[in-house]
C-alpha cells in the first residue's frame, strides 16, 4: 500500500474498500476526486479489466479531468512505487461519463428496441425551447411561455413520468388549465420528436431506463460489462438517474456512491438529497465513510461553514477540520445600495492586485443573475478583465447555426432546415420553405439552398468533423457574413472566432455524429476558454465544485440570499442554507461577505435587511470592512 501513503486514513478506507456497496460521504474541499481515480486504480490493480468499470459524474469536466487522472495511472508504471503495475492496460480505459453520456451510449446500442429507424438526434434545451413554442402556438397556450412549460416536462421527466402518464394525471378534477394546457403541448412536443426521429436531454435517462426495465437481456449484458460502479455527487440524482444506477448494479453489488448532503443545492432541478440519505436502506450491509478533512480552505472559512451548515437538521452528523492555518477573518462590508456594493467589490479586487494577485484568484458569487449587470459595468469601468461563468457556447447564436447546417444535411431535421434556410440572408420566404420541407420542386433560390445540404453531406461522409466546420463557415456564406455584416446585435468579429472555436473542438472528435453528441450534452458548467485570466462573476450554483483564493459572496439581504422561499417548505429552507455553505467553501483563504441597504428591484428601491446567514458567523470570525478603509463611494444628489 505504499502508493496509498499520501491519503488520509479515511482516504485509504474509500479506496481500498472495493468489493459490496460503499457510502463515501465527502465534505468539499476533502480530496474526493482523487479517492475516486484512485479506488478506480485499485479496483483494476486488484485483477478487474479497466473496462469493467463505470464511473458517473455530473459534468463533462469532471468527466474528462477523471479520465486523464485514470489514463496517466493505467499507462504509467507503479513498480517504483512498490505496487502492482497498470502499464499493462495501455490501451482499455473504464467508462467514465456523465449520466446523461450513459443513457445514450445505452440507447445508441438498442435504439430498434424504442422502435427507431436510425440512431437518435438529440435535441438540445435550445431545440427543445424551439418545438415546445410551435407546440404552445398549435394549442393556443403560447402565455405559458416555452421555457415555464419546459421545466415541467423536464422535471416530470426526472421523476420517471411520461407525456401519456402526466396527461392522464390532470384530468378533471385533478389538474388545472395550466397543467391540461402543458399536457396537451407536451403531447404535440412527443409527436414532433417522433417525426424527426430526436430524443431530447431528459429522454436520454428515461428512454435508457425503460431499454435497461424492460429487456432482461440488455440488463444482463450491461451487469457483465460493467461489474464495479461508482457514482460522484450522488446527492444531486433525481429519480430517474438513482432508478438508472440501481439497474445497473450487477449481482456483487459494487456500488460506490459519493456525496455530501450539505451540498445538496438542485431540488428545483428534480435533485432528491433522500436518494443519498437512504442509500443503506437501498442496499443494506454497506459500508460507510466520512471524508471531513479539508484540504482547501483556512480554519476561519472552515469554522464559518460549519457554524452556519450546522442548523440544517436533515442531515448526517459530520464536521469538516482542515490542518491549514487560522488565516484572515471573513471580511463584512454594508454597502448603500447595489451601486456601492459593486463598487467596494472592484476596489478590493484592484488593491488585492497591487499586492499580487491576479484577476483569476477571484470570483464574485451572487444568489440570482440579475445581480450580475452593475457587477459587470464596475469591472468594464475599472478595466479589469472579468467573465460571466454560465454562458453556454454551444447556445450562441453562430454555434447553433453552423451545427443546424449539419444536421439539417444528415438528418434532413425540419427544424434545422428551417432555422439555417436564411443563414446568411437568401431571400427564402415561407411558402417557398414549406415548399423545401414537403419536398415539392423549390425555386431558384431554395435549389441552391438544398444544393449546398448536398455538398455538406457529402463532405460529412469525405472529412474529420474540424474539417467539416471549416467547410460548412466557408460554403454556407457565414464566413464572409460576418467578416462584412453582422444584423445580430454587432460583434461579428467575435462570432467568427467562436465558430473558429468551434472547429477547434470538433478536432477531439473521430466523427461528426460523436461532436453533435458532445454538443448536445454540453452543460453549464462546460467553459470554454476556461483558463482566462479574469474575475469570475458566478451564480453559487455554477461555482459549486471550483474553488478560489479569495471570493466575494453578494447580496447577503433577506428575501434574495436567503432566497424568497425561505417562507415555504422546510426543505426549502435547509437547501438555502446548504447553498451558502458551498458559496463559503469556494474559498481557499479569503472572503468578502456584502450586502445592500437599498436594492433596486422592478425599478424601484427597496429597503433590505440583512442575511439571518450573517447572524449565524460568530463575531470573533469576522471583521466589519468601512468604505474609509477601502476608497469611498461619493453619492451626488
Amino acid at each position: 500500500m505504499d502508493h496509498l501513503t499520501d491519503l488520509n486514513p479515511e482516504q485509504r478506507k474509500a479506496v481500498l474498500a472495493t468489493e459490496g456497496p460503499l457510502l463515501v460521504l465527502a465534505g468539499a474541499g476533502a480530496g474526493k476526486t482523487r479517492v475516486i481515480t484512485e479506488r478506480i486504480k485499485e479496483i483494476i490493480r486488484r485483477g478487474a479489466e479497466p473496462e469493467q468499470v463505470l464511473a458517473v459524474t455530473f459534468t463533462n469536466k469532471a468527466a474528462g479531468e477523471m479520465r486523464d487522472r485514470v489514463r496517466e495511472g493505467l499507462t504509467n508504471q507503479d513498480d517504483a512505487l512498490g505496487s502492482p503495475s497498470l502499464g499493462s492496460h495501455p490501451n482499455s480505459a473504464p467508462f467514465i461519463a456523465t449520466f446523461h453520456s450513459l443513457g445514450l451510449t445505452i440507447i445508441k446500442e438498442n435504439y430498434r428496441l424504442l422502435g427507431l429507424k436510425r440512431r437518435p438526434v438529440v435535441y438540445d434545451r435550445a431545440d427543445s425551447l424551439r418545438e415546445i413554442k410551435r407546440a404552445l402556438r398549435e394549442t393556443g397556450a403560447e402565455d405559458l411561455g416555452a421555457g415555464s412549460a419546459l421545466a415541467v416536462i423536464s422535471r416530470s421527466k426526472g421523476e420517471g413520468i411520461a407525456a401519456e402518464e402526466f396527461a392522464a394525471g390532470v384530468d378533471p378534477p385533478a389538474g388545472g388549465p395550466r397543467d391540461k394546457a402543458i399536457a396537451r403541448a407536451w403531447i404535440l412536443y412527443e409527436a414532433a420528436l417522433r417525426r424527426e426521429g430526436a430524443l431530447d436531454f431528459d429522454d436520454l435517462l428515461l428512454r435508457a431506463v425503460q431499454i435497461v426495465e424492460e429487456h432482461g437481456e440488455v440488463r444482463g449484458a450491461l451487469h457483465k460489462r460493467w461489474r464495479y460502479m461508482l457514482i460522484d455527487e450522488y446527492q444531486d440524482t433525481n429519480k430517474i438517474q438513482a432508478r438508472l444506477a440501481r439497474l445497473l448494479v450487477g449481482p456483487g453489488e459494487n456500488i460506490c456512491a459519493v456525496g455530501d448532503v450539505d451540498q445538496c443545492i438542485y431540488s428545483w432541478r428534480g435533485a432528491r438529497v433522500r436518494n443519498l440519505l437512504s442509500f443503506d436502506k437501498i442496499f443494506p450491509g454497506g459500508r460507510t465513510v466520512k471524508l471531513e478533512e479539508n484540504y482547501r480552505s483556512t480554519k476561519t472559512i472552515l469554522a464559518a461553514a460549519n457554524e452556519v451548515i450546522v442548523k440544517n437538521a436533515f442531515r448526517p452528523e459530520k464536521n469538516l477540520f482542515t490542518k491549514n492555518g487560522d488565516g484572515d477573518p471573513l471580511s463584512v462590508y454594508q454597502a448603500f445600495d447595489e451601486a456601492d456594493e459593486a463598487a467596494f467589490v472592484t476596489r478590493a479586487v484592484r488593491e488585492k492586485m497591487e499586492q499580487g494577485r491576479e484577476p483569476r484568484d477571484f470570483a464574485v458569487l451572487y444568489r440570482a443573475n440579475f445581480q450580475s449587470r452593475v457587477l459587470e459595468e464596475r469591472f468594464l469601468a475599472a478595466e479589469i478583465p472579468y467573465q460571466v461563468v454560465g454562458t453556454r457556447f454551444f447556445e450562441r447564436r453562430e454555434v447553433k447555426d453552423a451545427l443546424s447546417f449539419i444536421r439539417a444535411a444528415l438528418y434532413d431535421t425540419a427544424g434545422d432546415v428551417a432555422r439555417i434556410a436564411n443563414v446568411p440572408p437568401r431571400g427564402i420566404g415561407k411558402v417557398t420553405l414549406l415548399k423545401l420541407l414537403s419536398g415539392r420542386p423549390p425555386g431558384e433560390r431554395a435549389a441552391d439552398f438544398k444544393k449546398l445540404l448536398v455538398g455538406v453531406r457529402v463532405a460529412a461522409r469525405e472529412m474529420p468533423p474540424q474539417e467539416l466546420i471549416k467547410f460548412v463557415i466557408r460554403e454556407s456564406g457565414m464566413e464572409r457574413f460576418y467578416k462584412e455584416d453582422d444584423p445580430y446585435g454587432g460583434g461579428g468579429q467575435e462570432r467568427l472566432e467562436n465558430l473558429r472555436e468551434l472547429a477547434s473542438l470538433a478536432s477531439r472528435h473521430k466523427t461528426t455524429e460523436e461532436f453533435l453528441e458532445a454538443a448536445a450534452l454540453a452543460g453549464d458548467q462546460d467553459e470554454i476558454k476556461e483558463e482566462k485570466n479574469a474575475v469570475k462573476l458566478t451564480t453559487v450554483h455554477a461555482a459549486k465544485g471550483l474553488e478560489f483564493p479569495v471570493v466575494f459572496i453578494t447580496g447577503l439581504e433577506e428575501g434574495l440570499f436567503p432566497h424568497d422561499r425561505l417562507d415555504g417548505e422546510a426543505e426549502d429552507k435547509e437547501e438555502e442554507r446548504r447553498l451558502m455553505y458551498v458559496a463559503l467553501t469556494r474559498a481557499k483563504e479569503k472572503v468578502y461577505l456584502t450586502y445592500a441597504s437599498y436594492r433596486t428591484l422592478f425599478g424601484q428601491k427597496n429597503a433590505s435587511c440583512p442575511s439571518q446567514f450573517l447572524e449565524d458567523i460568530p463575531e470573533n470570525l469576522v471583521l466589519s470592512e468601512s468604505p474609509e478603509r477601502i476608497g469611498k463611494t461619493i453619492y451626488l444628489e
